[in-house]
């Protein structure tokens, strides 16, 4: 007995040192190919952050030298009237947002699953998308143009009075968020329907056995099998509406009287146009702990991270 196991011992050595050696290899090579991405994460999107949240403690301009005011930058948020405005604004864009563009994505995934089986034609929803946000903008902001605007060209050749889109305290953030949801629509709709195409088919054959209906086959079968794919399209969706500002930007600057001063473009005036960094800063800081605590509190309740069928 003795005798076998000094045998064996020498081999068991001779074959856990090339393993090792492989494994210590495959670690660099994956440190090799990670490091780029590693080095843009930390210079791009790390040290601005940390900067960030340091300079949300400090009154700064950048004519001179960050001053560090403790949390005074927070406590003016807090009694500032433009900011919970601004804030009420976003949420009313994000709320607009969110329902129709994946309730329409969701009947467009529908359509693609069930009956537009072309490529071409699932590949023509992806065309908005590809259009920067700036370009599309313009687009509907030449569109929707109170004087020359096609759209109320129609309107008027109705008989009905013109809309002023982006003039009006009631339709401008409505505007927009019809605008995002246009040009992302294509997109959230492709997310569905890859969640689709991985739901078992056999899964329909057993409800259509039964006697489902089409509507109790989509309530019971499809909507609790969709639930990670539509808990991720609800936080890109959410995160992405809470940060929405090339679209202000370019038609109504925040107006008509801050009527579409959504927090991100607030951010950038008080950052870039009135040289506040400081108050811009905490301003950055407050919408990042927003979208963290929305971001966590959709993938506690929705429960994105399970499937109905594991």
């Amino acid at each position: 007995m003795t005798t076998l196991t000094r045998n064996a011992s020498p081999a068991a050595h001779t074959v856990h040192r090339p393993l090792k050696r492989r494994g210590q290899s495959d670690l660099k090579t994956a440190l090799f190919f990670i490091a780029p991405a590693m080095i843009g994460f930390i210079a791009f999107y790390l040290v601005p952050t940390l900067r960030g949240i340091y300079l949300s403690f400090t009154e700064y301009s950048i004519l001179g030298d960050p001053t560090w005011i403790g949390t005074a930058n927070y406590e003016a948020i807090g009694k500032d009237p433009l900011f919970w405005n601004a804030l009420a604004v976003t949420t009313q864009y994000v709320l607009i947002n969110i329902v129709l563009q994946t309730a329409l994505a969701l009947g467009l995934a529908l359509l693609m699953h069930r009956v537009a089986k072309s490529t071409f034609i699932r590949g023509t929803l992806l065309l908005p998308y590809l259009m920067a946000n700036v370009i599309a903008a313009l687009l509907w902001f030449w569109l929707l143009d109170y004087q020359i605007g096609i759209v109320n060209y129609f309107i008027d050749a109705l008989g009905m009075p013109k809309v002023a889109f982006f003039g009006s305290e009631e339709w401008a953030i409505p505007t927009q968020a019809l605008i995002n949801t246009w040009r992302h629509m294509g997109y959230t709709a492709l997310l569905i329907f890859a969640g689709l195409q991985a739901i078992p088919h056999h899964v329909y054959e057993v409800a259509n056995l039964d006697g489902a209906s089409p509507w109790q086959t989509f309530r019971k079968i499809t909507l609790p099998l969709l639930r990670p794919v539509l808990a991720l399209v609800l936080i890109v969706t959410i995160i992405g509406s809470f940060q929405v500002f090339d679209t202000v930007a370019v038609t109504t600057q925040g107006g008509p009287v801050n009527a579409s001063r959504v927090l991100q473009f607030y951010i950038y005036q008080k950052a870039f146009t009135e040289s506040d960094f400081g108050y811009g800063s905490a301003l950055a800081v407050i919408l990042f702990v927003i979208l963290a605590l929305v971001a966590f509190i959709q993938m506690k309740f929705l429960k994105g991270n399970e499937s109905d069928l594991d």
